[in-house]
């Protein structure tokens, strides 16, 4: 199932052309909004999701590389195991992996994450996010849904 890895390269590829738009057409924390509920906001997050460990010290910018890169080669080979028929597991796996490597060249190169995206209603913000924390999260969901219709199946 490595075909499905060039929707991997497509979200590293996307992510880091949206992320250096992002910064160098962007002021930091200076909202620009799109439209109501959405704000382009350029951020830099040292941390994880959240910006959980955004204060640490510097110590989480390399247990984040190591783990993103510990779950990349773990999800590559989760991908070489599936059958032809788990593409829907395939999808989202690659969506992960493309997410957690458009987030490690952030974290290797700059120090820290590169985020823009700015949904909120009314005063209440959702913590900025990119292409690559979307990819990460839909791949999430899909795992999810997978892992629910394949109890729903083995209770039939």
């Amino acid at each position: 199932m490595l075909r499905w890895v060039w929707l991997s390269v497509a979200v590293v590829v996307l992510d880091q052309l949206t992320k250096y738009w992002a910064d160098s057409q962007l002021q930091l924390y200076s909202p620009q909004q799109v439209m109501a509920g959405f704000n382009l906001t350029l951020s830099y997050n040292p941390g994880a999701a959240f910006s959980f460990l955004a204060d640490a010290g510097g110590w989480q910018r390399w247990f984040f590389i190591v783990l993103a890169l510990g779950v990349s080669a773990f999800i590559v080979s989760w991908l070489l195991r599936l059958s032809r028929q788990e593409r829907w597991m395939a999808v989202a796996l690659t969506l992960i992996l493309g997410g957690a490597i458009g987030n490690v060249i952030d974290r290797v190169y700059i120090g820290h994450v590169i985020d823009f995206i700015d949904i909120y209603i009314k005063d209440w913000h959702w913590p900025a996010f990119n292409i690559a924390d979307s990819a990460i999260t839909i791949g999430a969901v899909m795992m999810v849904i997978d892992g629910l219709r394949g109890q729903k199946n083995a209770a039939a």
